[in-house]
């Protein structure tokens, strides 16, 4: 006679059989990066740059439209402009390679959350005159960020793929920020 799995004893097989294969996660495949590696794999391309979100200062490269709703915590309803400048690397001082313009708004009433929607318009080097539009939440206060790259022209016309953030520098007085980026996108 042969004898029968249960249904939850099939589910929770299945499960450790699962869990014995190896996939690398997002973090562990970016810890394995060298910063100027440009091809991650066939058809995929990494892009590595800083992102310079200023508020304060005589020259702010993202201004406030509208201010938060009265007592939030969490800034919910906030929505700022910006033209932040990429770097080659986190000092502000550094080669430009691009800008990000777009806009980031509040919208998560739990914790600071962004819906943030933007271009990175590369001026400079391999992809000068391309453009990534980025798409995605922004929780600025978790160690990293995915957002989804949702299209692009130039070298990256029919663009896929997504954006990891990591907070470098953050001024909790001006709110001004340095924000660390990989980026891998696809054309297919």
């Amino acid at each position: 006679m042969a004898s029968k799995l249960a249904p939850n004893s099939f589910i929770l097989v299945s499960f450790f059989l699962c869990s014995l294969i190896n996939v690398p996660s997002t973090k562990a495949q970016l810890e394995t990066l060298a910063p100027d590696q440009a091809k991650v794999e066939a058809g995929m391309t990494h892009i590595h740059f800083f992102f310079h979100d200023i508020l304060s200062g005589k020259n702010p490269t993202a201004i406030t439209i509208t201010q938060p709703a009265s007592g939030s915590t969490t800034s919910f309803g906030l929505m700022n402009m910006m033209d932040d400048k990429l770097t080659e690397g986190p000092d502000p001082s550094s080669k430009e390679v691009g800008r990000a313009q777009g806009l980031y708004a509040a919208s998560c009433l739990g914790e600071i959350g962004f819906m943030q929607a933007m271009n990175l318009v590369f001026t400079d080097g391999a992809y000068n005159g391309s453009v990534i539009t980025v798409m995605g939440r922004n929780t600025p206060m978790h160690a990293t960020r995915e957002m989804s790259i949702v299209g692009g022209t130039g070298q990256f016309r029919l663009a896929r793929g997504y954006a990891i953030a990591k907070t470098h520098t953050m001024d909790f007085t001006t709110g001004d920020a340095t924000v660390e980026y990989d980026v891998f996108v696809t054309t297919h």
